[in-house]
């Protein structure tokens, strides 16, 4: 082998990551959120960004379906005070006589609370380091049972859902025994051994789990009120004599200006060092403005193809979503994949039927069988199809995923059994054994 050493001219294509490069990236995938994060952000490192805040409407604020918009409901905006559950169940004590070693104890069991409301602690430890007895524990334990919200501080499912039975009045009959006694056989639904023991019917039992169902298994988590998650869309699409008209929305909740001060020094300082840092923070500034105009830029060339290929879900509805995907998109904008995507990453539309994510649109579809209809569906299409199926079926007799994907076939839709339970259990429907209903006899 003949190695010898040298130098060569060669000549290569090679893209540089540049740091500027790598935030307008980085800018047009962020959210509104994000974006508003960032741009805070900027503001504390940069002395020429200047932030001004601008007025919103109550119907950029709403993530739910609606469509009458013309009040400002600015009363839901007022933050509710919050209280932790600690201090919930502490609030409850302090209404009774307890001592202070009382007291104390009770504090040591709520810290043992988990954020579901599940009592997790070690009875012997506790019996030892406060000098009680089993029953004495069993009463603090019972006390705490007693509080709102129902269910909580127990041990176990199980005894969750026995504390909120034994406080209902209207709760069916035999629920009590069925709970305490023959909860293992109620989960497995071994429902005619129950029935025969209680001497039931099996439509008592069928009672019973559909009570047990209204039921919270998780009694804090259920109980604690979360403050309003709000979204502000990028875009609004509005009709107009069933014309369709998209405008962008800024996506923020500020305005990006120059600091008129700051801008001043820039031109008359002569000191060569603050006119070199404040020069340095105008570049900065003029590509944050540069990089957001072409977020927004992009972001519109996006939801206007968007609208273009989805015409039919706004002027009709959501039933009418056709499959879409990224690539289609991008051959149209002449934009690359990856940009799309990362266009529609956590950005929002405001559409007649509510906002949606514009991920939403993009669907994936399957073409129908019939000679006559060479056009895809989408995978939504299907799924209501596979609703209505289900909520017109016998349910003394449900039908089996197999039977539900022939009848499917029958109006066009080919999909296999195990894509009709994957689409069922997206869309939260139990099987056929537990779609099954028994009548009084």
């Amino acid at each position: 082998m003949n190695m010898k050493t040298g130098l060569w001219q060669q000549q290569s294509l090679k893209l540089n990551m540049t740091q500027q490069l790598s935030q307008a990236i980085a800018l047009l995938q962020y959210s509104s959120q994000e974006l508003h994060e960032f741009l805070q952000s900027k503001e504390l490192e940069n002395p020429l960004i200047q932030l001004e805040s601008t007025y919103y409407e109550e119907s950029f604020f709403s993530k739910q379906a609606h469509t009458d918009q013309s009040s400002y409901n600015w009363i839901e905006q007022i933050s509710a005070p919050k209280h932790s559950l600690t201090e919930h169940l502490l609030l409850q004590l302090n209404m009774k006589s307890f001592t202070k070693k009382q007291y104390s104890l009770f504090k040591y069991l709520i810290e043992c609370i988990d954020e579901n409301g599940y009592l997790h602690t070690d009875g012997d430890y506790l019996r030892k380091y406060f000098s009680i007895t089993e029953e004495e524990l069993e009463f603090y334990i019972d006390t705490l049972q007693q509080l709102e919200p129902a269910g909580i501080a127990a041990r176990n499912l199980k005894e969750c859902l026995y504390l909120q039975v034994i406080r209902d009045l209207h709760a069916p009959e035999i629920s009590e025994d069925v709970l305490q006694h023959y909860f293992d056989e109620f989960v497995d639904r071994k429902w005619s051994v129950i029935a025969k023991e209680l001497q039931v019917d099996l439509a008592a039992v069928q009672a019973v789990y559909d009570y047990v169902q209204t039921l919270k298994p998780r009694p804090w988590a259920s109980f604690s009120i979360d403050s309003p998650q709000y979204v502000i869309p990028e875009m609004v699409v509005t009709t107009n004599q069933n014309q369709l008209v998209v405008t962008l929305f800024d996506g923020t909740t500020v305005d990006v200006k120059i600091n008129d001060e700051y801008a001043r020094i820039l031109d008359e300082t002569k000191d060569k060092d603050i006119k070199k840092y404040l020069q340095d923070k105008r570049k900065d500034f003029d590509w944050i403005v540069q990089s957001l105009q072409q977020r927004k830029d992009t972001i519109l060339k996006v939801g206007k193809q968007i609208v273009e290929k989805q015409q039919e879900f706004f002027l009709r509805g959501p039933d009418a979503l056709k499959p879409l995907t990224l690539r289609q998109i991008a051959d149209e904008t002449g934009l690359h994949e990856s940009t799309v995507s990362r266009a529609v990453r956590n950005k929002y539309m405001q559409t007649p039927y509510g906002i949606f994510e514009l991920k939403f649109f993009f669907a994936t579809g399957l073409k129908t069988t019939h000679a006559s209809d060479s056009e895809e569906i989408s995978t939504a299409q299907i799924k209501k199809a596979l609703s209505k199926i289900i909520e017109e079926e016998s349910k003394k007799k449900p039908m089996s995923d197999q039977k539900i994907a022939d009848q499917l076939k029958h109006k066009g839709y080919d999909i296999s059994r195990r894509t009709v339970a994957k689409y069922r259990d997206e869309l939260g429907i139990p099987s056929s054994s537990l779609r099954k209903r028994y009548e009084k006899e």
